[in-house]
């Protein structure tokens, strides 16, 4: 029998208010990160952070709506995201996704080069969530703005 699974967005176990889908853990991959974020219209709540610790460099696409990637910290350069633009960020370098008038379905990619990937124990389903899961993706208060890191 082949080794394969198939499952719908939907599926995957959600944590953050349903904003983040343990996709990488629901299909069963081991080798790298993959997860779905849905983030919503004017969403500032994003933390701005890096993967130095684990280094991981990380790509993202958006599988609909539109967003903005602000990397290298508060003041940094950003890149308009929409579906069909790809964008990688390497390790050491920080990172914020923004949203505008309207959501974002974002689908993030991360390894770490020359190392065999670690999954964080966010991502394992079942698993504890980071501290950030007070910040619910799904209804964030959007007057706020990122979360420590």
């Amino acid at each position: 029998m082949a080794d394969v699974t198939v499952k719908r967005v939907e599926e995957f176990e959600a944590i953050f208010g349903g904003g983040f889908r343990r996709v990488r853990a629901g299909l069963g991959v081991s080798s790298f990160g993959l997860a779905v974020m849905d983030l919503p219209p004017h969403f500032t709540d994003y933390p701005d952070h890096d993967q130095a610790h684990d280094h991981q460099e990380e790509v993202y696409t958006l599988l609909s709506g539109r967003a903005r990637l602000r990397v290298g910290g508060e003041g940094g350069e950003e890149y308009e995201l929409e579906p069909g633009v790809w964008v990688r960020v390497g390790p050491d370098d920080r990172r914020k996704i923004i949203t505008g008038d309207e959501p974002a379905r974002v689908l993030a990619v991360g390894g770490s080069p020359g190392r065999a990937y670690e999954p964080p124990e966010f991502t394992v389903e079942g698993g504890s969530h980071l501290p950030i899961d007070k910040y619910d993706l799904a209804h964030a208060d959007h007057k706020h703005h990122a979360p420590p890191s």
